[in-house]
């Protein structure tokens, strides 16, 4: 009993991501604006919100590392001025961990 109430409760979750795959994305796309330039305040402001509820909703779907590098992108984004380079860097980390490619095809 208690294999098929955590494989529902899998199943559950693997709907969810899915239905909010295009959420993420959109997210992703603002972080990848904000990493690209140029970065003004209010995109800056955006970028540190969006981070901070990846970083809040992410460990729901098993995505801790995606939790831990869209923690680091919103302390970044909440300094004065973000090193442009470790921004694209961590976006492109959090795009890894959530959407990892496949290397041999």
């Amino acid at each position: 009993m208690p294999d098929d109430t955590q494989s529902t409760t899998q199943k559950m979750i693997a709907a969810l991501w899915q239905r909010n795959q295009p959420q993420v994305l959109r997210r992703l796309a603002l972080l990848d604006q904000a990493a690209t330039g140029p970065l003004t305040a209010t995109l800056q402001q955006e970028a540190a919100a969006t981070a901070h509820k990846l970083a809040g909703s992410l460990g729901m779907f098993g995505f801790h590392e995606g939790t831990r590098v869209a923690r680091e992108l919103e302390q970044l984004l909440e300094t004065d001025s973000p090193d442009p380079t470790n921004l694209k860097a961590l976006t492109t980390a959090l795009r890894e961990a959530l959407f990892p490619t496949n290397i041999n095809g």
